[in-house]
């Protein structure tokens, strides 16, 4: 399989001097098309930073990224911005959802900040995709945590995005909500061959993605592929252990 998503020797630091923070420390990582990759690590591990990196939502200090074959490094910023607006999906573990409109105005959003004018039945598909076909016309504060992030992951969707990223998604919800999430996600990967990188700390929504990539202290630490929730909670107790 190609790779979609590559890092190469990517570092991240905040700040400068002796108060200089290295998030990510020479990071090399590649996701291939159509995988579900969790990415895990203790408190501080860079895993939310590597996220934001990957997506373009932040610039390494150093290293290079590359989304569907485009480096990423070598774009001003109307074309990265284009560059995530038309090939990357993101979601976010508040939903960030626009409260005064309804799930199909939300949907649709991102094709018209492209400059498009949304067609209903294309917004429409995207949320019976994620199981919504009946909400289009409700706002998110008539919606449940777990219809909210639906709601978000179908905006993320609705572009047909080369990648989507999602940082926590389950974060903010329930067991019965997180499990139709994470169900959703594993689908997309099954059923659509979309490619999908999520940031969690819970092991058993790690243990739905094809491989676990561990992080600590802004460095890779190992991964697991097809582990349990026992193995991917096992390793990530170690690395926790040996930050102490």
């Amino acid at each position: 399989m190609d790779d979609v998503v590559q890092l190469r020797s990517v570092r991240r630091v905040f700040g400068s001097g002796p108060g200089a923070v290295t998030a990510l420390d020479d990071v090399t990582a590649a996701f291939a098309a159509g995988s579900f990759t969790a990415v895990m690590g203790p408190s501080g591990s860079g895993k939310s930073t590597l996220l934001q990196c990957a997506a373009g939502l932040d610039r390494p200090t150093s290293g290079t990224v590359a989304v569907a074959g485009v480096e990423l490094d070598g774009l001003r910023e109307t074309a990265l911005t284009r560059l995530r607006r038309d090939r990357i999906g993101f979601v976010f573990q508040a939903f960030n959802l626009v409260p005064s409109l309804t799930a199909e105005q939300n949907v649709g959003l991102p094709l018209r900040l492209a400059g498009r004018r949304p067609k209903a039945a294309e917004v429409r598909a995207v949320l019976a995709e994620v199981g919504l076909a009946g909400r289009a016309g409700h706002r998110p504060g008539e919606l449940s945590g777990g219809q909210q992030q639906r709601v978000a992951i179908a905006r993320a969707l609705v572009t047909r995005p080369a990648v989507l990223f999602a940082d926590e998604p389950t974060g903010a919800l329930d067991s019965a909500a997180s499990h139709t999430v994470l169900d959703l996600l594993r689908g997309l990967v099954d059923e659509r061959r979309q490619t999908v990188i999520m940031v969690t700390h819970d092991p058993v929504a790690a243990a739905r993605a094809d491989r676990v990539v561990f992080l600590a202290d802004g460095r890779l630490a190992g991964e697991l592929a097809g582990a349990s929730p026992e193995r991917v909670s096992a390793h990530v107790t170690r690395l926790e252990a040996r930050a102490c």
